[in-house]
């Protein structure tokens, strides 16, 4: 089995890896501990992400800090005013991953501002007077902004998974040794629970989750894929999603969990296949791969089953 090494969208598994510094896992590991490949969602039945119903970024780095054995200050809220005060603060004793910030309004991004550019999450490094300086994974390091501008990235008020402005973790501390196996085994039972279907998250009317969503998905392509959708999947869905699971199959390889691992190769292969129809407009193509991938969820939750036992 060969992984992928190379850039992709992992925004806030390399913002906590940055965090957790020279002792931390393996960006792979930690995306695997957010729980984030188990599962596929189709928001209000039009917006397609593959990632588990339900799930969002700040629920996967609750729980792959946790899963580290690993414990942080979580805040959010306040005025923009004061929201720079707690950073400002928090910036004094180390580094803060902050997110969810607007994409689209990190002004040193060619192309911004701009109302497409999604959720976001990188390492505030320090506030120095009126300029914030930070780590941004999407290829900025020593990245700088003014305050002013950064705060109003960091109110996210775009970000539709989060009601908190100015969300940041800062004051991370070990409290006790996981190694990466045991880490990997403990996200199992929380990994079959994202993949059967949990119902105790509120959605939007219409939403579906796993072979159901990829059904509806490969419907819409076939009556004509909106260009917007088209694009956000092209550009980012099928890219993280593919990684996701290919990242995942190795974590689950390196533990013994081989038939889970195969399970989860076939459908990155399957996923990463989609990225030339939908760029090219071969519908006919990519409806018949999104068919094919529908009921690999089914087979996976199966296999996971298997693994973690009653």
């Amino acid at each position: 089995m060969s992984g992928y090494i190379g850039s992709g969208p992992y925004c806030f598994t390399n913002s906590l890896a940055m965090m957790l510094g020279p002792n931390a896992p393996a960006p792979s590991v930690i995306e695997t501990l957010t729980g984030s490949p188990f599962g596929v969602q189709l928001i209000a039945g039009t917006l397609p992400l593959f990632d588990p119903y339900g799930w969002d970024p700040d629920l996967g780095l609750d729980a792959a800090i946790d899963l580290l054995g690993v414990r942080c200050e979580r805040t959010d809220g306040g005025t923009p005013d004061e929201a720079l005060g707690r950073l400002r603060a928090a910036c004094a004793d180390g580094p803060v991953l902050a997110g969810p910030v607007d994409m689209g309004l990190l002004l040193y991004h060619p192309g911004t501002p701009t109302t497409a550019g999604g959720d976001h999450f990188v390492q505030v490094l320090a506030v120095d007077g009126d300029t914030v300086l930070l780590h941004d994974p999407h290829g900025h390091p020593y990245a700088t902004l003014p305050t002013a501008d950064f705060a109003a990235a960091w109110e996210a008020t775009s970000v539709t998974y989060t009601d908190a402005p100015f969300v940041m973790r800062a004051g991370f501390v070990r409290e006790r040794d996981v190694t990466v196996a045991e880490a990997l085994r403990d996200s199992l039972p929380g990994a079959l629970r994202w993949l059967a279907g949990r119902d105790d998250l509120a959605m939007p009317p219409g939403s579906l989750g796993g072979a159901a969503a990829v059904e509806a998905l490969a419907s819409q392509v076939a009556e004509g894929l909106a260009p917007g959708i088209r694009a956000m999947v092209a550009g980012f869905g099928v890219r993280v999603g593919a990684r996701r699971l290919g990242d995942a199959a190795a974590c689950l390889d390196l533990i013994g969990l081989t038939d889970c691992a195969a399970a989860l190769n076939q459908q990155a292969r399957i996923l990463g296949g989609l990225q030339h129809p939908l760029v090219t407009g071969d519908d006919r193509t990519l409806e018949t791969g999104l068919r094919q991938l529908a009921p690999t969820y089914e087979r996976l939750r199966a296999e996971l089953s298997t693994a973690v036992g009653p």
